[in-house]
């Protein structure tokens, strides 16, 4: 795959798209260190130690460190993606934006672009409120984490919290228009590997110490490097419906007569089943930080079997669910069938959607019990190995998919400007043809 890249150097259009990329995500590094004023950082980052593999350690990770630093970045872009997924459920449900988005064409989703960015802003300002509010009742014994607290401390972080979630999703827009990839999926992917060296710093560190041996490292390595190898054949594999297309006359011209394919990937949810299952699953991890029950501890101990059953059942849950919303085999069938395609052996119409919605429903079972493989297994494997694996299970697939999804980008954009180069190597040969004189 890498191997096709080569040609990279010899276009200059990618070259600066790429640099443009380093470029905005140097800017999006830098903002993470700038504190938010009114804030002891020392004494959060004591805090958040404590909350380290709960609700807040996971939205922490996601920022890339800003949040226990309450850096202008703290919220990321977590509200920006919260919203999305609201407006795209509320597709479902609410007549006016699902004709936006089956009829609107562009400007239906430029439309709805636009209402994700309105309730983005609105998103920010609450959580960035009720983040001050919570700041100023956290305490490191004696100490408190806010200087000052009141409401000019709400308001203040309130409002810059929310101006640091508009601009990483500026900065998200631009990567996308100017750069390569998907700006959103790639800040948080730079937000994820940003701890990488440390992680691998401890690692050698322990092997200096001899706390953990050169073979043991050695497997772990084997087997982190075959998990990826997994995750990246699973978010690759597809299932293919052979579709054909009959001959129709349009005009004087026949038309159709081909065959193609309908691609239903293994996992069509993407990382959304993992995030939510995530965030439920630590939700009681964080209110137990603040309730003594015991059920409650009982229900965030990894090693515990409730623990993963739930999880499981949570992922599974959410891989319907998004899929159900995402993909609706009604649609797809109804547009095979309005320019003339069909499944072979199957009716068209209400018995293709009914093929369709089978074959994706035994496709999202095999692809839930994927993912919840993958999020499981770092939790053995730092049982096992007595080891902090830096790379949990949704980071990993986001880590994983979003590399595939630049690198298809790329390729794509190679390819686009080597048919550029023929299409203007052959215009420049016919502007060379003389034309032939009269006789």
């Amino acid at each position: 795959m890498l191997g096709k890249t080569d040609n990279t150097g010899k276009s200059s259009e990618l070259t600066k798209r790429i640099l443009y990329l380093l470029l905005i995500l140097a800017v999006y590094r830098v903002g993470v260190h700038i504190p938010t004023p009114g804030v002891d950082t020392e004494a959060l980052q004591q805090f958040f130690a404590r909350f380290e593999g709960t609700l807040l350690g996971l939205f922490d990770m996601f920022s890339g460190r800003a949040l226990s630093q309450f850096s202008i970045f703290a919220m990321g872009i977590m509200p920006y993606i919260s919203a999305s997924i609201i407006i795209e459920l509320l597709t479902v449900v609410w007549p006016h934006l699902a004709r936006l988005k089956k009829e609107g064409g562009q400007d239906g989703r430029r439309k709805l672009t636009q209402y994700s960015r309105y309730l983005t802003v609105g998103l920010s300002l609450f959580q960035g409120f009720m983040l001050a509010v919570g700041l100023e009742r956290m305490t490191m014994g004696s100490q408190s984490v806010v200087l000052v607290p009141g409401i000019s401390f709400r308001l203040m972080t309130m409002v810059t919290l929310s101006a640091g979630t508009c601009f990483i999703m500026w900065l998200g827009e631009q990567i996308t228009e100017r750069g390569i990839g998907n700006g959103i999926s790639l800040i948080i992917f730079a937000g994820i590997v940003e701890g990488l060296p440390s992680a691998l710093g401890g690692v050698f560190s322990d092997l200096a110490s001899n706390e953990q041996s050169i073979l043991r490292m050695a497997v772990l390595g084997a087997g982190v490097v075959l998990i990826v190898a997994g995750v990246v054949f699973c978010e690759r594999a597809q299932r293919r419906i052979p579709v054909h297309y009959a001959q129709r006359m349009v005009g004087r011209r026949m038309m159709g007569g081909r065959s193609t394919h309908l691609p239903l990937k293994l996992n069509p949810a993407g990382v959304i089943p993992p995030i939510f299952a995530s965030s439920l699953i630590m939700f009681p991890a964080t209110l137990g930080q603040f309730v003594d029950l015991p059920i409650l501890k009982d229900l965030t101990m990894r090693d515990n079997w409730l623990y993963n059953v739930i999880y499981v059942v949570l992922i599974v849950f959410f891989c319907y669910f998004y899929t159900g919303v995402q993909f609706n085999p009604e649609d797809v069938a109804e547009n095979m069938k309005k320019h003339g395609g069909f499944v072979p052996g199957i009716r068209p119409g209400p018995r293709t959607a009914e093929y369709i919605d089978r074959v994706l429903t035994r496709i999202t079972l095999w692809g839930a019990v994927y993912v919840s493989f993958i999020c499981l297994m770092p939790n053995f494997i730092m049982n096992y190995f007595k080891v902090n694996f830096y790379f949990g299970g949704t980071a990993l697939l986001i880590v994983v998919g979003v590399a595939l999804d630049t690198i298809a980008q790329i390729q794509s954009h190679l390819l686009n400007k080597q048919y550029d180069g023929i299409l203007k190597r052959g215009m420049t040969g016919l502007g060379r043809i003389q034309p032939r004189r009269r006789l």
